[in-house]
């Protein structure tokens, strides 16, 4: 066995340790070639990576001498001794063969335990390699560099969505791992059709990104404009997927969000069915769906897992409850100062007994109370989840019943208020909410100045602006406005699963047949087929 010196373990990227090479210039430019003297290159390595003590160089005394470098804590270290530096302890760097290069020698009788190794041969590709957790070893005498794919780093396992929860459907969420959350949308849809397209946004972050979509169902037109606008980002660095959805989204303005987040799997890969393009970032468990319409921001998980009769029905019940959500207050405030004439006599006088010593006028204790409310919901967000429920309903209840009692709003308002709150909760997606939450103050602004006639005067705008509205370029109302009829079997209503059989007129492509017809259930047909 032959015997091989190990120089000591180093971390730190001193320069007394760096050789000098009076005969070959170091390389000015990041994208130069690797040369052949590998004093060179650690020199130039060291370089890039001052004062960077995570950043690990381990030179191996061998023969020819090899250099091991890598980041601290990203890196698989019982793989590192098993696979790379226990066969170099105890057989030393393989010779050329057969006039094969030692690199390649290396990856034959020695790496090749490890799944994902590369060859590269510029000082721009090892420095990558590096940062995105790969071992990288440099041989005397060899211009090139491998990188192996050794990534070892802390990640969080797959656990239920707590943002997105479902009575039924399954319970795995994405995570802060990219590789995780392509494989679980890979597990689903098991086809060669499945195409993941990635790219690298962020100058200093160099953060991944995947583009997820099916060919043959995914619009082409719709699949370019998403890498046009992903391409023209500059930014210093990516750290979540809202920096990505701020840069692409159509109208930035609007309070109604143009692209969907979620962190479920299912909702993922139901919406590629679709015809509809994801895009998956590192670090962040929120994938992004694009396009996205204003019905898509009323759809909940349960709507595809339940039947369609129990669908159907708690869909309308949310419908109604936006509405409450967005108009009750304003509609109180008005008809209370403005049309007393339309509440009903009996109604009229226990509203007029409640207000009577309150100091303020209607449409200022509503707007106080909703501004507490909302007040108190984000401070239930904020706070620990072991109080954070506690501290809102518990602060809802004794503010309202002191308010009341003090004679500083009346009682219907703290009604109409806490009916409110309960009906923006009925919104399954929270930045959807959060639109109707923003537009509820417009709204009440203006039935506190102008009666029935601000509110209807605001609906009016609102509906103007979401007919103009659009998502990479599909109507945000569609397929009500303009009216698809094929399409509607998934807005106001959920029709049985056999019988939407075919996919979204301006999401899909040319596979615009989801379902062959004719796959109603029939006992007698049942029978017959005996």
């Amino acid at each position: 066995m032959r015997r091989i010196k190990i120089r000591k373990h180093s971390v730190r990227n001193d320069s007394s340790n760096e050789i000098e090479s009076p005969n070959h210039s170091l390389p000015n430019e990041q994208n130069a070639e690797l040369c052949t003297i590998l004093a060179v290159n650690e020199k130039r390595l060291r370089e890039t990576f001052q004062a960077c003590s995570d950043i690990v160089f381990r030179p191996i005394c061998s023969n020819p001498e090899v250099l091991l470098i890598y980041t601290d804590g990203l890196i698989d270290t019982k793989t590192l001794d098993k696979v790379v530096l226990t066969p170099f302890l105890f057989n030393g760097a393989p010779r050329g063969l057969n006039g094969d290069s030692i690199s390649g020698q290396i990856i034959q009788e020695q790496l090749v335990a490890i799944s994902q190794v590369q060859t590269v041969s510029t000082f721009n590709d090892v420095s990558d390699g590096i940062l995105k957790a790969n071992i990288v070893l440099l041989v005397e005498g060899e211009n090139k560099a491998l990188v192996a794919d050794l990534k070892g780093f802390e990640k969080r396992a797959v656990e239920e969505p707590e943002a997105e929860v479902s009575i039924r459907g399954p319970r795995d969420g994405f995570t802060e791992t990219l590789r995780i959350n392509t494989s679980l949308i890979r597990r689903r849809i098991r086809s060669s059709k499945l195409k993941m397209d990635s790219v690298t946004v962020g100058q200093v972050s160099q953060t991944e990104i995947v583009l997820v979509y099916i060919d043959g169902i995914v619009s082409n037109t719709i699949l370019e404009e998403v890498r046009k606008r992903i391409d023209r980002i500059q930014i210093d660095g990516v750290l979540e997927s809202g920096f990505i959805e701020e840069f692409i989204e159509d109208a930035p303005w609007s309070p109604f969000p143009q692209i969907q987040n979620t962190e479920r799997p299912d909702i993922v890969c139901a919406s590629l069915l679709e015809g509809k393009v994801a895009i998956i970032v590192d670090n962040t468990p929120f994938a992004l769906i694009v396009p996205m319409t204003f019905w898509t921001g009323l759809q909940a998980v349960e709507d595809y897992y339940e039947r369609s009769i129990y669908t159907t029905f708690v869909r309308l019940v949310r419908y109604s409850l936006l509405n409450i959500a967005l108009l009750l207050p304003s509609l109180y405030v008005a008809l209370s100062t403005y049309h007393q004439q339309l509440i009903p006599t009996n109604l009229l006088v226990s509203i007029a007994n409640s207000r009577e010593g309150v100091p303020f006028p209607t449409f200022v204790e509503t707007l106080l109370m909703e501004f507490m409310f909302e007040g108190l919901r984000e401070a239930g967000i904020r706070m620990p989840k072991a109080v954070g429920s506690a501290v809102s309903i518990v602060g809802a209840l004794v503010i309202g019943q002191a308010a009341v009692q003090a004679g500083i709003v009346s009682a219907p308002v703290v009604i109409v208020v806490a009916t409110t709150g309960i009906a923006s909760f009925a919104i399954p997606r929270y930045n959807f909410g959060a639109a109707y939450r923003l537009l509820r103050f417009p709204m009440l602004i203006l039935a506190g100045m102008l009666g029935l006639y601000g509110i209807i005067s605001g609906l009016l705008l609102m509906i103007i602006h979401l007919l103009g509205l659009r998502s990479f370029g599909v109507p945000y109302m569609s397929p009500v406005a303009p009216q698809i009829p094929q399409n509607l079997k998934d807005v106001f209503i959920r029709a049985p699963r056999w019988s939407m059989n075919q996919r979204p007129s301006f999401f899909s492509g040319a596979n615009k047949r989801r379902i062959p017809e004719g796959q109603k259930p029939s006992p007698k047909r049942g029978r017959a087929g005996k």
